[in-house]
C-alpha cells in the first residue's frame, strides 16, 4: 500500500461521509422523531448533569471502548468520521433552503430516502478499509458474532436495544424513532444486497499499519 493509495482512500472516506451526512440531514429534516441513539442521548441528559451534546460524546467514547474490547480495528477512517460527520450534517442543515418539514407522509418519505443515502455513504467509506466510526464498528463487531444474520437485521437488533434503553431513561420516542429502529437496517440490507456488499468481509487497516506505510521510504 503506497501513499497515493492511502490518500485516495482518505478522499473516498470523505466522499462517503458527505453522502452519509446528507442522509442524516434528510432524517432530521423529516421532523417526525429522534433516531434511537439521539433518544438515548436525550434520556441520559435528563438524568445526569450532562447536556445532550456531552451525552452523545460520552456515548461515542463508551462505544469506542466497547469496540476496542471486541477487538475491532481503529483506523484513520474512525478519526475522520469523528471529526467530519457531525460538521457535514450541520453544514447541510445550515445550507438547506427548504423550511423544516411539517407533513407526516412527506417526512416518512424523506426519512426512507435518507436511509438509502446513509447506507450508500457507509458502503463508500467502509470499502476504503481504514476503519469505521464507533457505532458502525460496533455493528460490524456484533455482526461478526452473529454471522448467519444479515448485517441489516443486526442493526435492527442493535438499534432496538438502544431504543429500549433510551425509552427507559425517558428519552422522547415518536413515529420517526420507530421507523429509524426498524427501517434503517432493513433499507441497509436491501442496498447492500443490490451492491453485493458484505461489510463484515472488509479487512480494515489500523492506525499503526497506515502510519507505517506513510512513513516508509519509497
Amino acid at each position: 500500500m503506497d501513499r497515493k493509495t492511502i490518500v485516495s482512500q482518505w478522499l473516498q472516506i470523505v466522499l462517503g461521509l458527505l453522502v452519509f451526512a446528507f442522509g442524516v440531514h434528510l432524517t432530521i429534516w423529516a421532523n417526525i422523531g429522534l433516531a434511537p441513539w439521539d433518544c438515548l442521548g436525550m434520556g441520559i441528559s435528563y438524568h445526569t448533569p450532562l447536556n445532550y451534546g456531552l451525552s452523545m460524546t460520552a456515548i461515542a467514547v463508551l462505544v469506542l471502548v466497547i469496540d476496542l474490547l471486541m477487538k475491532e480495528r481503529i483506523g484513520y477512517g474512525t478519526i475522520i468520521d469523528a471529526l467530519l460527520t457531525g460538521n457535514f450534517v450541520q453544514m447541510y442543515n445550515d445550507l438547506s433552503p427548504i423550511p423544516e418539514n411539517g407533513n407526516l407522509w412527506l417526512g416518512i418519505a424523506a426519512m426512507l430516502v435518507g436511509f438509502v443515502f446513509m447506507a450508500l455513504g457507509m458502503w463508500l467509506y467502509m470499502r476504503a478499509g481504514q476503519g469505521c466510526g464507533p457505532r458502525d464498528a460496533l455493528l460490524i463487531a456484533l455482526g461478526k458474532r452473529m454471522p448467519k444474520i444479515p448485517i441489516g437485521f443486526v442493526e435492527v437488533l442493535l438499534w432496538a436495544v438502544v431504543l429500549v434503553i433510551g425509552w427507559l431513561l425517558d428519552g422522547p420516542v415518536g413515529i420517526g424513532t420507530l421507523i429509524c429502529t426498524f427501517g434503517a437496517g432493513s433499507v441497509m440490507q436491501l442496498v447492500y444486497s443490490v451492491l453485493r456488499f458484505e461489510p463484515r468481509d472488509v479487512k480494515h487497516r489500523d492506525l499503526f499499519e497506515v502510519t507505517s506505510a506513510l512513513l516508509r521510504k519509497s
